[in-house]
């Protein structure tokens, strides 16, 4: 059993450390014109811009063991269909998982510019496909769907792109998407289709994916409860005759002991202010299911960073540190690795960490992490062998 370990791209500007939500390491900060801060180089008048940082990250996440890395979509970061071929020209081996909501490009042109992309990359490419939460961001998109006709509207994305990537002729009559005698041509059809990473937790999410994904991707939540959101989309998935793994996605804050690690979290407390708590507890207009099981585990009461602590190594305040997902693991290298390996005897083929500043974290979780993950899992294969 093989488990693939995927690392993070930054693509929205980062800070140096967990104690500040002020990017150091770009050249915008998204949303506020007036902290603007230098990019790296003099603000890249030498022409060196944070997307060469970009790729300094890649590198380092290549050469420390990370199959590849994921380059996240949203208002604030750059695109990263554009930055994927960038990086892939200054990597060797590095794999790119590419973002999308289906609702933004034509399925007929994805289909041509992957299978392009993976000529050009020797096969490197990846999808994560999402599909969107609703409210003001999918506003922003220009996308006014409802929450489960995008699901079926992904379902029909997807249908469509697997079906002319067979080359053609093939035709599709849809809700959203209809084609007559389309196709991939040779030699474009013969490119190997990109593994699918897809997203989403509610039930309408679960059955598109049941039908589509190579991997069920999700944040990481309470072991046990994540253990049975996997059992639902294999049942699913077995259902249809097919086989699908799972996948988490997860920041970690690894040091060399636990209490080193526990303080690297505290300090970053420390240092939130009073806006980001704001934000932290206002109401937010989202259909994502995704989301809405994240906020659950905020606490009710608050008086230091130990009250956000949901289970062993498992920490529910990353998204007072940098915005995004909720639940991380903290610990000793020993200790994230026993938590990440428990969670691939839970069912995880693979992950996606992250951690900040992503080009030193890269090295440290690769070389002091990664190998205990990776050692544990092919001791318990010999034992069952």
């Amino acid at each position: 059993m093989s488990i693939d370990i995927f690392w993070r791209i930054p693509t929205h500007g980062e800070p140096r450390h967990h104690r500040s939500r002020t990017p150091y390491r770009g050249d915008w900060f998204p949303g506020d014109e007036t902290r603007r801060v230098p990019g790296l180089g003099g603000d890249g008048e030498d022409g060196y811009t944070y997307i060469d940082y970009l790729a300094e990250i890649a590198h380092a996440a290549e050469i420390s063991g990370f199959q590849g890395g994921l380059i996240p979509t949203f208002p604030s970061t750059e695109e990263p269909w554009v930055i994927a071929p960038f990086l892939a020209r200054e990597t060797k081996t590095f794999r790119f998982m590419i973002p999308f909501q289906p609702a933004f490009q034509n399925p007929v042109l994805v289909a041509r510019a992957t299978a392009s992309l993976q000529r050009a990359t020797g096969g490197r490419t990846l999808y994560n496909i999402i599909s969107g939460g609703g409210g003001p961001e999918q506003l922003w998109w220009g996308d006014s769907v409802g929450h489960d006709d995008r699901y079926t509207r992904t379902t029909e994305f997807l249908d469509v792109l697997r079906g002319v990537w067979k080359g053609g002729p093939f035709s599709y009559r849809g809700k959203f998407y209809q084609l007559e005698d389309s196709g991939l041509p040779d030699p474009l059809s013969r490119e190997d289709y990109p593994e699918i990473y897809f997203s989403g937790s509610s039930d309408a999410a679960l059955a598109s994916a049941s039908l589509h994904a190579d991997f069920y991707l999700s944040w990481l939540e309470p072991f046990a409860q994540l253990g049975e959101k996997f059992d639902r989309v294999k049942e699913k998935t077995a259902a249809l005759g097919r086989q699908i793994k799972t996948a988490v996605r997860v920041d970690i804050i690894a040091r060399p002991t636990e209490e080193e690690a526990w303080r690297e979290v505290e300090r970053g407390f420390e240092n939130i202010d009073k806006a980001v708590w704001e934000r932290y507890y206002a109401s937010i207009d989202s259909e994502s299911v995704g989301a809405a099981r994240q906020r659950s585990f905020r606490p009710t009461t608050i008086n230091s960073y130990r009250d956000f602590i949901i289970e062993p190594n498992v920490w529910s305040g990353f998204a007072l540190l940098r915005g995004g997902q909720t639940n991380g693991i903290v610990g000793s290298y020993e200790q994230v690795a026993e938590r990440l390996d428990q969670l691939v005897q839970l069912g995880a083929g693979a992950f996606i960490l992250a951690s900040t500043p992503h080009l030193e974290e890269a090295y440290r979780v690769g070389e002091e992490v990664l190998p205990l993950v990776r050692g544990s899992v092919e001791t318990r294969l010999r034992e069952v062998a």
